[in-house]
């Protein structure tokens, strides 16, 4: 897998670990368009033994983009902040479709985003009724930046350096 930009593996395996902002996730239709989406993502590095690193997503098994990608496997993906100082990873890479029968991935998720399942939300995707599958994505391009030190004055930073 080819990386580049300003952080160290390391520093973009944690950020991916870390964050807990959607992916946003392209593809594209089986007539060809451009379809982008935003999913719950967990990021699961790659290990000594040659184990690549995973970007995993789980979704209804009747989602469109399962369709999509069972026609077109190819995808890109961003994972940034939503607020100042900007900073992310994206990349692009393949997706597998398998699925989730136990739904541990979608559990995962859930607990990870909304810290557990006893929820409305968690109820719903977790009934028996609701197949579920898990959007595997093997990276083949990683890229990351950080636009923190150009943006020292703007955001979140600056306004606990300056409180009203």
């Amino acid at each position: 897998m080819k990386r580049t930009g300003p952080w160290s593996a390391a520093d973009a395996n944690e950020f991916l670990r870390e964050s807990t902002v959607p992916v946003r996730l392209a593809c594209r239709t089986p007539k060809d368009d451009l379809w982008m989406l935003s999913l719950w993502y967990v990021w699961v590095d790659g290990d000594a033994d040659g184990e690549r690193p995973e970007l995993c997503c789980a979704t209804g098994a009747n989602a469109d983009v399962v369709r999509f990608l069972r026609a077109n496997d190819d995808v890109a993906f961003e994972v940034s902040t939503n607020d100042p100082p900007y900073r992310g990873v994206r990349g692009r890479g393949t997706a597998t479709i398998e699925p989730d029968d136990e739904k541990a991935l979608l559990r995962t998720l859930l607990e990870r985003y909304l810290g557990g399942t006893d929820n409305e939300l968690g109820g719903f995707l977790l009934s028996d009724d609701r197949e579920e599958v898990r959007i595997r994505i093997t990276p083949t391009r990683l890229h990351s930046w950080d636009y923190s030190e150009r943006m020292r004055d703007v955001g979140a930073e600056s306004d606990a350096a300056n409180p009203e």
